[in-house]
Order: structure tokens, then C-alpha cells, then sequence
């Protein structure tokens, strides 16, 4: 709890919150831009909002992840917090679970502006369906569960190198990546794809398997149309999320503590 309390301490003193309510002063154009849609003006208010969210979490995780230990390292903190009588994989986990509590909290406020402005949009703009908040909320936490896979990620990278490219560029790798697998699988799967050799659809399939499937946790077009969700695909799709990052972080743990920090 000490690291984790660091942790927070450390980016509220870097005024990463304030960066957030200066980002989070788009959402007041959302109404304005949202009626630009004759139709569909709540579905594009939601549209921005999720996109806006998504967005920020992103950034947050990919930077957040990326510079902590680094900076820990270029500045020695590391040396001396592993003075104390606390193990490497305590002050990794710490480390993450304190950049994971302030994605949980930064997820929980612009939600809560997410729900203002769609509130206020479809007040005045009533939609052809009713909002399904239910959808909404799930989509905000699965995007939360995302960004916390990436945060794991971004911890492996930094536990494997003190640069700072690495950890950065290397979860954006992993985002791409991701983000793209569901359809490229889809693509070798498909009548096009089987003019590929077999080779490459075979390292295709390995690879759709190994990399997270970051499409399987993005459910704006439910929470925009108020789709139903499937119970059962949700709960696979959280399980997935926890135990690819308890994997990740398990990894990331494993090669922390036999690293040599001159």
C-alpha cells in the first residue's frame, strides 16, 4: 500500500490530473457538434463521449506505465525503496496497481460526464431508442479492463529495459497489434485467405492466439445503439482480461526480480 500510495502521490505531483480536467473540457462541445447529425444526434453524442474516453485512458496507460519505473530508475528511487525490507515484486505489483487505481477513478469521472452529456443531448434530441446505460457502463469498464491489459504490458516493457522507447513504443506495438488481430484472423479465415500458403495461415493462427484480442473488449456500438450484451460472452471476455494481465504481470514480476539495476 506504501508504493501504491507513492504512486498516486507521484501523479497527482506530475499534474496529470489537471491535464485530464483540461482534456476533459472537450465534452463541452459534444452537444454542439452533436447536432450536427440530424438524425442520430444522442448515437453521435455517445459516439464522441466513448471515443473521447477511450482515447484519454489510452494515453493515460501507454504513459503512465511507460515512464514510471524508467523514471524510477534514471533517478534511483529504485535503489532506495529496495532498500526496505520489501521484495521487487511487491514494488512492481505496487506500481501497478497504483497507475491502476488512477485509471479506475480518471474511468469512474469522465464517466460520470459521459453520463451528463448524453443525459443533456437526449433531453433535447430524444432517440429513436433509449439510452441503455447498462451498455454504456459496460463499455466504459471494458475499456478500463483494456487499458489496464496495456498498463501490464507496459510494466513487462519497462521491467525488461531502463529505456524509455521500449516501454512506450512497445505498448503501442502491443495496441496495434492487438486492435488488429480479430480481423486479420477473420481475413485468413475467409475465402481471400485461403489463397495464403499454409505456413503463413498457420503463424497467423498462432499469433491471433498469443497477442490480445483487443477487439473482444470494445463495446461502443452496443452501448450507441443500446444493443443487448451477451452475459456469457462478457464474462468470457473479463476473464480473458484478468488472466492475460495476471500472466503478463507474473512475467514482467519473474524477469524484475532477477535484473540487475546498476
Amino acid at each position: 500500500m506504501t508504493i501504491v500510495t507513492v504512486t498516486l502521490k507521484s501523479i497527482l505531483r506530475d499534474r496529470v490530473l489537471q491535464g485530464i480536467l483540461v482534456a476533459s473540457m472537450v465534452f463541452l462541445a459534444i452537444p454542439a457538434v452533436s447536432t450536427l447529425s440530424m438524425r442520430q444526434v444522442t448515437e453521435l453524442a455517445l459516439t464522441l463521449s466513448l471515443s473521447l474516453v477511450s482515447f484519454i485512458l489510452l494515453l493515460l496507460a501507454i504513459f503512465l506505465g511507460g515512464v514510471s519505473l524508467w523514471r524510477d530508475v534514471e533517478r534511483r528511487y529504485t535503489h532506495s525503496v529496495l532498500t526496505l525490507p520489501l521484495g521487487r515484486g511487491k514494488y512492481l505489483l505496487g506500481r501497478f496497481a497504483g497507475i491502476g487505481l488512477f485509471l479506475v477513478g480518471t474511468a469512474a469521472l469522465l464517466g460520470l460526464l459521459t453520463f451528463v452529456v448524453v443525459s443533456f443531448v437526449s433531453a433535447g434530441y430524444r432517440p429513436d431508442r433509449p439510452v441503455s446505460w447498462l451498455a454504456v457502463m459496460a463499455a466504459l469498464g471494458f475499456d478500463t479492463l483494456q487499458c489496464l491489459l496495456l498498463v501490464a504490458f507496459a510494466v513487462l516493457f519497462s521491467s525488461v529495459s531502463t529505456s524509455f522507447f521500449l516501454p512506450i513504443f512497445g505498448t503501442i506495438a502491443v495496441y496495434l497489434v492487438g486492435g488488429a488481430s480479430q480481423q486479420a484472423y477473420d481475413y485468413v479465415l475467409s475465402p481471400a485467405g485461403q489463397t495464403l500458403s499454409p505456413a503463413v495461415r498457420q503463424v497467423a493462427g498462432l499469433l491471433y492466439y498469443i497477442v490480445p484480442n483487443f477487439s473482444a473488449f470494445d463495446l461502443k456500438v452496443n452501448a450507441i445503439y443500446a444493443m443487448p450484451l451477451d452475459p456469457g460472452s462478457l464474462a468470457l471476455t473479463a476473464g480473458y482480461g484478468i488472466i492475460y494481465t495476471a500472466f503478463v504481470l507474473i512475467v514482467a514480476v519473474t524477469i524484475y526480480s532477477r535484473r540487475e539495476l546498476g
